[in-house]
């Protein structure tokens, strides 16, 4: 779980452990059998730095990257829908 490059076809999740969009986004995804990797900040310096990276500076969670390489950060439900193809 702190691996924080994407070597599999899985979606990562960058979250900490009192985030509550980050349990929402998690239950998300597990109620509709979507994989995922979650990654957590917490005593993880190379995660934190990831997530300021793609985040120019800010520690914004759950930020999710797709094996597209794209970024989702703090998405909403239908974000997320919308992303992985999932009719709400």
């Amino acid at each position: 779980m702190n691996n924080i490059t994407n070597n599999t076809s899985d979606i990562i999740m960058y979250t900490t452990n009192w985030c509550s969009d980050c349990y929402r986004a998690k239950w998300f995804f597990d109620n509709y059998g979507i994989n995922y990797e979650e990654v957590q900040l917490e005593n993880n310096p190379d995660a934190i730095e990831k997530v300021l990276h793609l985040n120019k500076g800010m520690r914004s969670v759950p930020t999710i990257v797709f094996p597209d390489g794209s970024v989702l950060v703090e998405p909403s439900n239908n974000e997320l829908a919308s992303k992985v193809g999932v009719t709400l």
